[in-house]
């Protein structure tokens, strides 16, 4: 590995973003990857039910402003607006009546207006859990606007960060898949890959990055690992890194939203491709279903927040009969005879993702600010955790990535 001019640290959205971007403007990096695989939390398989599956992103959000959206278009993907609407309530066994299913939207939209509006002043409580009044109407907007979009519960969600998010319709769902689309981005991208960087030395000229493979020496680095890789300090800085850039990978944790997809054959269950299906239980064991997409023979479960990081430490087969049980309580136990392949994602089991997407703690959101501003003029980060108004998005992290590298571009540029 020869010297260059910049070292990139992962290759998701960001980080290919980020060579791109370098690329075009002549300046020389090296793109290291910990996993055998480019893409990160983008990645689409056909290895569980034989057709394209995102095991990680799988949403196009903000597709006015999403990057890959037109990349989608022009590669014939076939794509599907999907309005993120409830279009079936129940709460444990029984279905919503009208009135419920109408108090729950307008809880939902009375949220959104209290956000609108809502200032939240120094010594103020921060969480979202202190916008919600109780009762089961509030608690199924909630589902969505926690577990469901933050990956983390109400009262783990900043106010603040939550207000930074925009709103992200439109959103598209593709068949071919998202991690399919950024692996074809990134597919002419040089990188090397099972590749992991151990140590960054950023006390001598430029940077030297220690890997397994040797030590690689460049003027910049940029870091696009997940802050829940770096405040396990996978990556360990030499000398460490100022307090305020250290803090701010603990007060931006990975939140965790658990798909779980389990194969129906034979029966539709009277339900609609596409139908967005609410399952709302006791102590935020909630559940929402994407009904047969594409009308394909797919029921895709999803659970957030705390309840996925519990599901995913009972594993896969306790979360596949999790699934199968809601269904059966609701259309009857006929459905198991239907019931086909299953499989339950846990990128929390990752070592080098640890997590969904970073979800800021109450009080702690000015943490991506911290860390969007670099380091010595040597070290910069870049991902979906510091993406501006497209958090937790990969269209916000491959935008990141452009924005870091022309930065980066700026800095070496002959003053």
């Amino acid at each position: 590995m020869k010297d260059v001019d910049v070292v990139i640290i992962g290759a998701g959205s960001a980080g290919l973003a980020a060579a791109k971007t370098l690329r075009a403007a002549g300046l020389s990096f090296l793109l290291l990857e910990a996993m055998d695989r480019i893409g990160g939390r983008a990645w689409t398989s056909d290895r569980h039910f034989g057709v394209p599956f995102d095991i990680g992103c799988a949403w196009l959000h903000a597709a006015d402003r999403n990057p890959y959206f037109p990349e989608a278009k022009s590669a014939g993907w076939t794509l599907h607006h999907h309005d993120m609407n409830v279009d079936h309530l129940y709460y444990r066994d029984r279905k919503a009546s009208e009135e419920e299913e109408a108090e729950m939207k307008a809880a939902d939209a009375k949220l959104f207006e209290l956000l609108a509006n809502h200032q939240v002043e120094q010594g103020d409580d921060d969480r979202l859990s202190a916008l919600m009044a109780k009762g089961h109407a509030p608690r199924a907007a909630a589902t969505f606007a926690g577990p469901m979009d933050f990956g983390a519960d109400e009262d783990e969600i900043s106010i603040r960060d939550f207000q930074a998010a925009a709103d992200l319709d439109p959103n598209f769902f593709s068949k071919e898949g998202f991690g399919a689309l950024v692996a074809r981005f990134g597919f002419d991208v040089p990188v090397e890959l099972s590749t992991p960087v151990r140590r960054i030395l950023w006390d001598v000229p430029g940077i030297a990055c220690v890997t397994d493979r040797g030590t690689v020496r460049a003027k910049t680095v940029i870091v696009t690992a997940s802050p829940a890789v770096l405040a396990f300090e996978e990556i360990e800085f030499s000398p460490a890194l100022p307090d305020a850039h250290f803090g701010a990978f603990f007060d931006l944790p990975m939140g965790m939203l658990t798909k779980l997809p389990v194969e129906i054959k034979g029966t539709r269950l009277g339900l609609e491709p596409f139908d967005d299906l609410l399952i709302e239980r006791m102590a935020r064991h909630d559940i929402y279903f994407l009904c047969f997409p594409f009308d394909l023979d797919l029921m895709v479960g999803f659970v957030g927040g705390d309840f996925a990081w519990e599901m995913s430490a009972a594993g896969e087969a306790a979360g596949v009969d999790f699934v199968v049980d809601r269904l059966c309580g609701i259309f009857g136990g006929d459905v198991r005879k239907h019931v086909g392949r299953a499989m339950m994602t846990n990128w929390g089991a990752e070592r080098f993702v640890r997590g969904a997407y970073a979800a800021a703690r109450p009080g702690r959101s000015q943490a991506r600010a911290t860390l969007m501003q670099p380091i010595a003029e040597k070290i910069f980060f870049a991902g979906e955790h510091v993406a501006g108004p497209l958090i937790q998005t990969c269209g916000g992290a491959r935008l990141s990535g452009e924005s870091v590298a022309r930065q980066v571009i700026a800095q070496l540029s002959p003053k």
